[in-house]
């Protein structure tokens, strides 16, 4: 497969990343290590939450789109890294058994004024469950090699 540049992103393009099915055991493990809140760890006060119930962490569902992204597009990408994200939103609970389809729309590119070699692409990513609602959606920017420079 050929390696994609910064001219192979166009606005309005996107991408699908692929899917995930988060596991209460899943959920529990990096809770422990990285988000140990009682809803996030421990299922019987997380019953007792305003959740009602085990949910995973916001990092958590964080992780697995960035997973995703890799594994689908930025590992056969020139990517040169990122400056960060501009937004982050968990807009709703995901919950053991829960799968969520990734994907990532390209929201503008443009290419750097001061680095011929490289351009920026603006980007939105999100997260769906099996219905079709957004539980996590992000805005950023990554750094792509442009072709041939």
């Amino acid at each position: 497969m050929n390696t994609l540049h910064f001219e192979d992103f166009e606005a309005g393009e996107t991408f699908e990343l692929g899917t995930h099915t988060f596991t209460a055991e899943e959920i529990v493990a990096f809770a422990h290590q990285y988000d140990p809140q009682p809803f996030h760890v421990d299922e019987a006060a997380a019953e007792d939450s305003a959740f009602g119930g085990l949910i995973a962490s916001g990092w958590h569902t964080s992780a697995i789109w960035m997973r995703l992204y890799v594994d689908a597009l930025l590992g056969r990408a020139a990517s040169m890294g990122s400056p960060g994200l501009d937004e982050l939103r968990w807009l709703k609970p995901v919950r053991p058994g829960d799968t969520l389809s990734a994907s990532l729309t390209v929201l503008d590119t443009s290419p750097s004024k001061h680095r011929p070699d490289r351009g920026t692409i603006h980007f939105r990513g999100e997260l769906r469950d099996d219905g079709g609602e957004v539980v996590l959606r992000m805005t950023g920017r990554g750094y792509f090699a442009r072709r041939g420079r």
